[in-house]
C-alpha cells in the first residue's frame, strides 16, 4: 500500500489548531506569572511542561483532522464539531488565565471534554487512526479537568 501525502492539506489541517493554540498562548502569555503565584493540587506539573503537551496534541488534531479530510467518507458533521472544539480549545485559557474565572472555565472545559469525546468519536467512524489520535488530548483535558477544578477550590 503507497501513501499519497496530500502535503497542502496536511500543513493547512497541521496550521489550524496550532494556530489556535498559538493564538490563545500569545493572548494569555501575560498571565503566566500570575499562575505561578496561586495554590495548585498535587501533581501538577512544572509550567515548561505545558507548551509541549499542547503542540504535540495540536499537531496530532491536526493529523487526525487531516485523515478524515482525506478520507472520501463523508465528513462535515465531524469537521463541524472538530472546529467548535477549537473554540473551545481557545477560550478556556481566557477565561482560566486572564479572567481567572475559575469555576466558569471548568464548566467550559467540561463542555470541550464533551465536544473533544464527540469528535474522537466521529473522527473514529471515519477513519480509527484519527478517532485514537485525538484519546491523547481527551485524556490531557480530563487531567486538565482535575487541575482546573482543584485550582478553583483552592484559591
Amino acid at each position: 500500500m503507497t501513501l499519497h501525502i496530500q502535503w497542502k492539506k496536511l500543513l493547512i489541517c497541521l496550521a489550524v489548531p496550532l494556530g489556535v493554540g498559538g493564538f490563545s498562548a500569545l493572548l494569555t502569555r501575560n498571565n503566566m506569572d500570575l499562575f505561578q503565584t496561586i495554590s495548585k493540587p498535587p501533581l501538577s506539573p512544572p509550567g515548561w511542561l505545558f507548551p509541549v503537551v499542547w503542540t504535540v496534541l495540536y499537531i496530532l488534531m491536526g493529523v487526525a483532522s487531516y485523515l478524515v479530510l482525506i478520507s472520501g467518507k463523508p465528513n462535515q458533521t465531524a469537521l463541524t464539531i472538530y472546529g467548535v472544539q477549537l473554540f473551545f480549545n481557545f477560550f478556556w485559557s481566557i477565561f482560566f488565565f486572564n479572567m481567572q474565572l475559575y469555576l466558569f472555565a471548568f464548566i467550559w472545559l467540561v463542555i470541550l471534554w464533551l465536544l473533544i469525546f464527540a469528535t474522537s468519536i466521529l473522527f473514529h467512524q471515519i477513519s480509527r487512526v484519527s478517532g485514537y489520535l485525538m484519546l491523547p488530548y481527551l485524556l490531557w483535558v480530563t487531567f486538565a479537568g482535575y487541575l482546573n477544578f482543584s485550582i478553583y477550590l483552592l484559591n
